[in-house]
């Protein structure tokens, strides 16, 4: 059984960092592209940045160019995103999917499977 497990989040003050982890288990992680989507109360989820099956291309939203960084240790099954300059509209339940042979952009509706999600909240 496929399995995505998404940890690092938690409590950060605004100007922070965190780093988000999400470990595969049971399939071939280098044929599968990575994202990261968020989902805060009340919105939408949201496309915050992926990468390609080949981790040669990666994806950002708008709203986090620049602030976050998505890399992938194919050797850990791990896929990672490093959140810097974090800011209070961050605040959201961060889910990791996967997509097999997809592009950096993904869709969430064509992810083939997801994580359990990990909070992240920016506070003072």
């Amino acid at each position: 059984q496929v399995q995505l497990v998404e940890s690092g989040g938690g409590l950060v003050q605004p100007g922070g960092s965190l780093r988000l982890s999400c470990a595969a288990s049971e399939l071939t992680f280098s044929n599968y592209a990575l994202g990261w989507f968020r989902q805060a109360p009340g919105k939408e989820r949201e496309f915050v940045a992926g990468i390609s099956w080949r981790g040669t291309i990666t994806s950002y939203g708008d709203s986090v160019k620049g602030r976050f960084t998505i890399f992938r240790d194919n050797a850990k099954n791990t896929v990672y995103l490093q959140m810097n300059s974090l800011k209070p509209e961050d605040t959201a339940v961060y889910y990791c999917a996967a997509k097999s042979y997809g592009s950096s952009r993904l869709r969430a509706k064509e992810c083939d499977y997801w994580g359990q999600g990990t909070q992240v909240t920016v506070s003072a």
